[in-house]
């Protein structure tokens, strides 16, 4: 079976994107990172890729008229890499109705949470973690789902729970879930990228080998 060609949307620091390098390198994953592409110019996740000879791709959303002309570049550089299976692994920015539609089904992204708990607009990175203590939630954890046109809202494929301690503070707790996060993302794409995944409706079934 050929090795389908993912790309990676990064904001930040591509702790996620590492995961995914490290599982394609030993072969769990029978797929190629093909591009990574980020927001941010200065995104640690663009140095990650370019140290294991990846391609790293700033794309400047201060240089196109709307949020659609953005996500058309991007769509672009995806395909000009041949890209089939799209990983949002911290990424940021919401994709355009015109991206999502060009890879119907083929975005995969990773949150911080148990969706439906603490997602959607304005729940990212360490703003998640506050939340869930504010709330008093006593297990929290992370949650790998497809991409649709609501923030947070598409199919889920796997989930993973933590417990929330009493004395968690909001770092602590990012990085007991960034440990699944690691996890679970690299599992998911490796059932994608073997045909293992089945949806119907919201209901996502990892087949078994």
């Amino acid at each position: 079976m050929p090795r389908l060609k993912i790309g990676v949307l990064v904001s930040g620091s591509g702790t996620n994107l590492q995961s995914m390098i490290d599982s394609t390198k030993s072969g769990e994953i029978n797929g190629e990172i093909a591009v990574v592409i980020s927001d941010k110019e200065d995104a640690y996740g663009l140095e990650r890729a370019r140290a294991n000879g990846i391609n790293a791709v700033f794309v400047n959303a201060k240089r196109h008229e709307n949020r659609t002309a953005f996500n058309d570049e991007i769509v672009s550089v995806l395909k000009k890499h041949g890209v089939v299976l799209v990983v949002l692994a911290g990424y940021l920015k919401i994709l355009s109705p015109e991206f999502i539609g060009e890879y119907r089904n083929k975005i995969i992204n990773i949150h911080p949470s148990l969706i439906p708990s603490f997602c959607g607009k304005g729940y990212y990175g360490l703003r998640v973690h506050e939340a869930v203590i504010e709330y008093g939630a006593k297990i929290t954890g992370a949650t790998v789902h497809f991409v649709d046109e609501e923030a947070d809202a598409g199919p889920i494929i796997l989930q993973e729970a933590v417990e929330v301690y009493w004395d968690d503070t909001p770092e602590v707790l990012q990085q007991r879930v960034l440990k699944i996060e690691h996890r679970l993302l690299p599992a998911a794409v490796k059932y994608y990228c073997d045909g293992r995944i089945e949806t119907d409706g919201r209901k996502v079934k990892i087949r078994e080998e």
